[in-house]
């Protein structure tokens, strides 16, 4: 099985898309003629032309009302923001246009869009360019979000979002577009909605989803070396959530950390963990811990911004917590 990067994954799960339906389109800012801000679209271009690969201004507004209106005239856009930190200027188009447009018509209109780039802190980029936005667009009825933690699942779950008749989000993160990754050659489809188990275990749940994925399990190997068997959760799909995987999981260990590095109020992890509180209260040997980034807006220093996000010493003690250790 080939072992590919993060953005080569996606890569090839656009141009497949793009060669199995002249519907499909890619259209932002410097996803043309440079390929991608990250060069996830290295090489469209050239293979489809103008008309399919359509570098825009910088305006987040303009090209995302413009795929949205693609999208209800019958085509199936892919819109590339450059970082979500940017999707903030087109709000209103996805949550007042896109989400709600099929509710509005009655079931008239469809918009089967993506809207896909880097989201979540990466390095050195201070407060307005580093963070998790996943909680903003999985807060609106009628998007579909998803986040990948890996390369095979991230092909897998875009060439799904490309064929929903629903507009889906799906969050990157910067600093995975040069992960890499087994993924197969033959055509495969990840749906939307299911978890995964990215590590089976028997005595503490480890929720979480994308980037953070490989911290937590870094922090499972930890507690592995002290005996303690910990199964961990990739949600992959945030909306619509995958509860009965969730509930199944925390149903055998009877103890569960939610991990995300958003911010705590009102964060998809706050409400992960009061959905394990509400559904499996029965079951729960302890209360549920929740590890999320700082609630302050990322600092610019290096040190302290990884001090504000979830780290692999915060898991491991709040695993402490559920075990009474």
């Amino acid at each position: 099985m080939p072992v590919i990067a993060y953005r080569d994954a996606l890569n090839q799960a656009i141009d497949e898309e793009m060669a199995r339906d002249d519907r499909v389109f890619l259209i932002g800012e410097e996803v043309a003629l440079y390929n991608g801000a990250y060069k996830v679209s290295r090489g469209l271009h050239d293979k489809y032309g103008d008309r399919r690969v359509i570098d825009t201004p910088i305006s987040e507004e303009g090209f995302t009302g413009i795929g949205i209106g693609a999208a209800m005239a019958g085509l199936r856009p892919i819109v590339e923001w450059m970082t979500f930190n940017f999707s903030i200027q087109a709000l209103d188009q996805v949550i007042n246009n896109a989400a709600k447009m099929r509710y509005m018509s009655g079931g008239q209109f469809s918009v089967p869009i993506v809207f896909r780039g880097p989201n979540g802190p990466a390095e050195w980029l201070s407060s307005q360019h580093s963070q998790a936005l996943d909680a903003i667009y999985s807060h609106v009825p009628g998007l579909k979000v998803i986040s990948a933690a890996t390369p095979y699942d991230a092909k897998g779950l875009l060439k799904s979002a490309i064929r929903d008749d629903n507009p889906v989000v799906m969050m990157e993160a910067e600093l995975l577009y040069g992960a890499k990754g087994d993924v197969p050659t033959d055509e495969y489809l990840i749906p939307l909605g299911k978890a995964d188990i990215k590590r089976p275990g028997r005595e503490v749940t480890l929720i979480t989803f994308g980037k953070v994925v490989h911290m937590v399990l870094a922090a499972a190997e930890a507690l592995a070396q002290d005996g303690i068997d910990a199964e961990v959760i990739d949600l992959r799909s945030l909306r619509p959530l995958d509860e009965a995987a969730i509930v199944a999981s925390v149903a055998k260990t009877s103890r569960c950390i939610v991990i995300d590095e958003g911010w705590p109020i009102a964060s998809v992890g706050a409400y992960v963990a009061w959905l394990v509180s509400h559904r499996c209260f029965d079951r729960l040997d302890a209360q549920v811990e929740l590890v999320t980034s700082e609630d302050i807006p990322m600092p610019y220093n290096h040190q302290l911004e990884l001090a504000a996000q979830p780290s692999v010493d915060k898991i491991l003690a709040a695993v402490e917590k559920v075990l009474y250790l």
